[in-house]
């Protein structure tokens, strides 16, 4: 500890020599750095920790802004259905090669086939669906696909504009991943399921209230039949 405060010294005086050779503001301004760097560092010896530089005032702190952070929810940090479909492996396939379909080539299911490819929401920085009637249509959805195993099924995940671009592009993908873990369950085959994540990139209504919100946050689905 004494040989800290010595080096502390002369680091003090060294600054302070070099400062008279300059005007006496620089000094002035020398001396403040040489006293900030050694109070810094006599509380990094007691035991205190500092950022890597020292701020003025508040306005210099830069945290997260609300409209740029949405917190998890709990139901997010819960061992539900949902947080353990994110462990399911990937399809053996990537899109556009070996016979399996590219994702440019998916489109949107025809007019008789709508009500089967319904789009479901979620709610705000949610993953799981919550609504019973589009739980039954996921269910009705995988039945499909067992029935027809020609068609692979792109799912995509989309969000609102609330929350930053890298936050929503993880929030989408979770979603996608959440109706492909449900279809699995239902026993659809997981090699004809790829999920992809729009963010909020991509939103049907282009308002800022919560009625835009609720229709933005969802999941959507275009497929491909083998032929």
């Amino acid at each position: 500890m004494k040989s800290f405060f010595r080096l502390t010294a002369v680091a003090a005086l060294v600054l302070l020599t070099s400062g008279c050779q300059n005007s006496s503001g620089a000094t002035w301004e020398n001396m403040k750095t040489a006293g900030r760097y050694i109070q810094r560092g006599v509380d990094a010896a007691l035991g205190k920790d500092y950022e890597s530089r020292m701020l003025a005032d508040d306005d210099e702190f830069i945290g997260p802004y609300d409209a740029e952070f949405i917190p998890l929810s709990e139901g997010d940090l819960k061992n539900t259905v949902a947080s353990n479909d994110m462990a399911l492996p990937q399809p053996r396939g990537i899109p556009g090669q070996k016979g399996v379909p590219a994702l440019d080539q998916y489109y949107n299911p025809s007019a008789e086939l709508k009500a089967l490819f319904q789009t479901v929401h979620f709610d705000t920085d949610e993953h799981v669906l919550r609504n019973k009637d589009e739980l039954q249509a996921v269910q009705k959805l995988a039945a499909y696909l067992k029935q027809n195993p020609s068609v692979y099924l792109a799912i995509f995940g989309h969000c609102d504009e609330r929350a930053s671009a890298s936050y929503n592009i993880s929030l989408g993908m979770r979603r996608a991943n959440y109706i492909r873990g449900l279809l699995v369950k239902q026993g659809v085959d997981l090699n004809r399921l790829y999920t992809i994540s729009r963010g909020k990139e991509d939103p049907i209504a282009g308002g800022h209230t919560a009625a835009d919100w609720q229709t933005n946050r969802r999941a959507e689905f275009k497929i491909y039949e083998k032929r």
